[in-house]
C-alpha cells in the first residue's frame, strides 16, 4: 500500500510541478523551506523530550496560541516545535513563536522524507491541528513510538463527504490516530460515522474561541485610527475576502456613500497574492486608495481628511481592522469559498455580517446566528440593506455586536479540556 501510495504522491508532484513553478516566479511563493520539506529539521534541543505540533496555515497557526502557551507551562521540560505549510503559515508561526520555538515547513508525505524528519526530530507526541492527517505521517509516528493527536478536530461538510467515499482509507488511517479533540458533538459523530472509536474521541469545543480577543488592545486600537486619520465616520470592515467579491463590496460600497457620505471602507484580502490585484480594482473606482503596507512602513502618511478607501496589505493585522470598524463583513462567504473565521470579528464588539457560503465554518456560524450574534446574507442586495439598516438604526447594530461577543466569551474553555486530555495520554 504504502508504494503505491508514494507512486501517486510523485504523479501529483508531476502535475502540479507546472503550477508550482508559475507561483513562484510571478507570485513569489513556496520559494523557502525546500530544506525542511525533504525532512531536513534540526532541532534546538536535542536532548530534551519534543512534542510536534502541525498547523497548516495562518488560522489553525493562530488557534494553536493557547494550547502551545498551556504545553510550555505544564510540560517546561519538553521542546515544542511548530510545523506550517503554507508560506503565509509560516510566516505568522515564525512572528508569534519564532523566539522561543522552532518553525519550519511540514515535510512532504513520503515515506522517505518522512522517515528523516521523524529520525531528525524524534518527537515523543505529535499534535494535528483541526484535521490535517497524512497516511504516511501517521504511520511513521506509530513506527517512531509517537502518539498522535488530533487538537481541536473538525471534519467540515466537503471534507466529510470526501471521507466517507473512501471509507476503508479513513478507517485505516483514523485507526493509527491516538486521541480526536473534537470542536463540537456534530464532529464527534462524523469522525465516530467514519469508524473512529467513540473512546477516542472527546468533544472539548473549539480553541478558537480562547484565542478570539474579546478585549481589544485600546492603545493598539487608538495607534492604528490615528495612522490612517480615521475619527468618528462610520467604517466598514471587509476582511478575508476572496475572488471576485471585492468587486461586490465595492458596488455596495458605492451604492451607500450616497446615503452615508462619511462611510470608509476597509479591504484585507485573504491571500497576499492578491493585494496587487485588488489594489486595482480599487484604483479603478473614484474613491483612492491608501495602502496600509506603506503606512505601516512609513513610507507615506495619511493627511487628514482622506477618505480613500484602505487596503490592508499586510499579514497578521486583520483583528486590528476588526476591532476599529463599526461593522464586519467576514469574506469568502459571498463566493462558494467555504468562508474565513467569523469568529474574531465576533469578539471584536462590533456587529458582524457574512454571506451563505460558510461551509468551512459551520459550527461557529449555527452559534452565532442561533444567538443573534452575526447576520447572514444570500447575496450583495441582502449585503446592501443590512449595512443600510445597521448604519442607521445604531441599537440594531449595538445589540448584534454585544450579542456576538457575549457567545465568544460563553464558549471559551477549550484550551484547558484540550490540555488536560493531552497531558493525561502523554505522561
Amino acid at each position: 500500500m504504502r508504494y503505491i501510495l508514494n507512486l501517486l504522491y510523485l504523479v501529483a508532484l508531476v502535475l502540479i510541478s507546472p503550477i508550482a513553478i508559475y507561483r513562484m516566479i510571478r507570485q513569489n511563493r513556496y520559494r523557502k523551506g525546500w530544506s525542511n520539506r525533504i525532512g531536513n529539521i534540526k532541532r534546538r534541543f536535542p536532548d530534551k523530550k519534543c512534542i510536534w505540533i502541525h498547523a497548516v496555515s495562518v488560522g489553525e497557526v493562530n488557534a494553536a496560541r493557547t494550547i502551545i502557551k498551556e504545553l510550555s507551562e505544564k510540560l517546561s521540560d519538553r521542546e515544542i516545535i511548530i510545523s506550517t505549510t503554507t508560506d503565509t503559515g509560516f510566516a505568522r508561526a515564525t512572528a508569534i513563536y519564532g523566539d522561543k520555538h522552532l518553525v519550519f515547513f511540514f515535510p512532504m508525505d513520503f515515506t522517505f522524507t518522512m522517515k528523516r524528519a521523524f529520525k531528525n526530530i524524534r518527537p515523543n507526541c505529535c499534535l494535528l491541528m483541526e484535521l490535517e492527517v497524512w497516511p504516511n505521517f501517521v504511520r511513521i509516528a506509530n513506527e517512531f513510538n509517537a502518539p498522535v493527536i488530533v487538537v481541536n478536530g473538525r471534519i467540515s461538510d466537503r471534507s466529510f463527504a470526501r471521507y466517507s467515499k473512501i471509507k476503508p482509507v479513513a478507517r485505516m488511517m483514523f485507526s493509527r490516530i491516538s486521541l480526536i479533540l473534537s470542536q463540537c458533538q456534530q464532529y464527534t459523530d462524523r469522525f465516530i460515522a467514519l469508524s473512529v472509536s467513540s473512546e477516542k474521541v472527546i468533544t472539548t469545543g473549539s480553541l478558537k474561541y480562547d484565542t478570539a480577543e474579546t478585549n481589544p488592545n485600546a492603545d493598539e486600537v487608538k495607534e492604528l485610527k490615528e495612522k490612517l486619520k480615521l475619527t468618528d465616520e462610520p467604517l466598514l470592515v471587509a476582511g478575508g475576502t476572496g475572488n471576485d467579491e471585492e468587486k461586490i463590496i465595492l458596488d455596495v460600497f458605492c451604492k451607500l456613500k450616497k446615503l452615508h457620505k462619511d462611510l470608509r471602507l476597509v479591504i484585507v484580502p485573504r491571500k497576499p497574492e492578491r493585494f496587487d490585484e485588488v489594489a486595482k480594482l480599487i484604483e479603478a473606482t473614484s474613491f483612492g486608495i491608501i495602502r496600509f503596507s506603506q503606512v505601516k512602513a512609513g513610507s507615506i502618511e495619511v493627511a487628514p481628511g482622506n477618505k480613500s478607501i484602505i487596503l490592508g496589505d499586510t499579514m497578521g493585522d486583520l483583528r486590528k481592522f476588526y476591532a476599529i470598524a463599526d461593522i464586519n463583513f467576514v469574506g469568502r462567504t459571498l463566493v462558494p469559498m467555504g468562508g474565513s473565521d467569523m469568529m474574531e470579528a465576533a469578539a471584536s464588539g462590533n456587529c458582524t455580517i457574512f454571506g451563505p457560503h460558510a461551509f468551512n465554518f459551520r459550527q461557529t456560524v449555527d452559534v452565532l446566528l442561533q444567538g443573534g450574534g452575526a447576520i447572514m446574507v444570500q447575496n450583495g442586495q441582502q449585503l446592501y440593506e443590512t449595512l443600510q439598516k445597521c448604519l442607521s438604526d445604531h441599537d440594531y447594530r449595538e445589540t448584534i455586536a454585544s450579542k456576538g461577543r457575549d457567545i465568544i466569551i460563553e464558549n471559551q474553555g477549550a484550551t484547558q479540556k484540550a490540555v488536560e486530555e493531552i497531558v493525561k495520554l502523554i505522561s
